[in-house]
């Protein structure tokens, strides 16, 4: 050992530790070029595989809302198997509940939740599936935009006051809000990032898909906020579709609306992944994505998927 000292030693461990990233190789796939309709195929993991047990769907019912009084929703509770009390689960409200729900459906929440959970992908998480309210018998009975494209707190507070606290006498739900996800298409994924913007206290991973930013009744306040409000500790998965509403006009564009927040939070160093795919205004391609959502946002903490910017700059 003569002639190597210490420090030198160290230095070489800890750079032996600092391997390459892996690359992954892609097949190659030809891109349409004309503006055809685009359906994307699922896998696996969004369909029953042999083995893999069910959890268990319980439906509700809720008209005694005083957040939104008049109002009337189901709602569904999924619990996997490897559901135990002694253990609390950790939490993902899904906005559009039979929407996300719908085994046969797009998204098929439910399904891609056993998968994942038994494979070990993703912790143990209880699935909150909660529809949009109506008003019985009104001439105008949706409430579905009033409820999601606000740019305040009443959603959230809704769901933290009356639907989650429901959850919570029947199952053990783990407090922190590291466990905390929420996820919404369309308005839905403005909502969600609305909630977990407002309540980075309680929710604190985002799935947004076509997020609705181009209609919030005020204009779209994220990326002047993102830009000028300390950076919250969120984790954010974006997809968009490239021919989205309005995707090549002036005002009321989807695309442009999602493309600025993805912009805002790179530039502030957020946690977060932008997936662009073609297809318009459908909860097609968010639906295939959702397995590898799922995962990318129940991964371990690694700081490395910050901006390279923000850590310059932190420095």
């Amino acid at each position: 050992m003569d002639g190597l000292d210490e420090n030198s030693l160290q230095t070489r461990a800890v750079s032996a530790l600092r391997l390459p990233p892996v690359t992954i190789e892609m097949p190659y796939q030809s891109l349409p070029i004309d503006q055809s309709d685009v359906r994307y195929i699922h896998g696996p993991d969004s369909a029953p595989q042999p083995g893999v047990p069910a959890g268990e769907t319980v439906a509700f019912e809720w008209s005694d809302s005083a957040v939104y009084p008049g109002t009337f929703r189901k709602f569904w509770v999924h619990v996997p198997a490897q559901y135990d009390p002694a253990e609390p689960a950790s939490l993902m409200v899904f906005q559009d509940g039979w929407w996300y729900l719908d085994p046969a459906g797009e998204v098929r929440g439910a399904i891609v939740l056993d998968n994942l959970i038994h494979r070990g992908d993703i912790p143990v998480t209880i699935g909150v599936f909660v529809d949009p309210g109506v008003f019985p018998g009104a001439e105008n009975p949706k409430n579905r935009n009033n409820e999601y494209d606000a740019f305040d707190d009443q959603y959230v507070t809704f769901l933290l006051t009356e639907i989650i606290p429901q959850v919570a006498e029947r199952y053990a739900i783990a407090q922190s809000p590291e466990q905390w996800g929420i996820c919404g298409g369309s308005s839905g994924g403005n909502c969600a990032f609305t909630a977990a913007w407002l309540r980075p206290d309680k929710f604190r991973r985002v799935i947004g898909y076509l997020s609705s930013f181009a209609q919030m009744p005020d204009g779209n306040p994220y990326p002047q906020l993102i830009a000028r409000v300390p950076r919250k500790p969120l984790r954010v998965f974006m997809q968009g579709g490239h021919r989205d509403l309005n995707w090549n006009e002036p005002q009321w564009n989807w695309l442009a609306e999602n493309l600025r927040v993805a912009a805002a939070l790179a530039e502030a160093g957020y946690d977060f992944r932008l997936v662009l795919g073609d297809g318009g205004h459908s909860p097609n391609h968010g639906g295939v994505l959702l397995p590898d959502a799922l995962r990318w946002l129940w991964r371990p903490d690694d700081s490395s998927c910050r901006s390279s910017s923000h850590r310059a700059r932190a420095k």
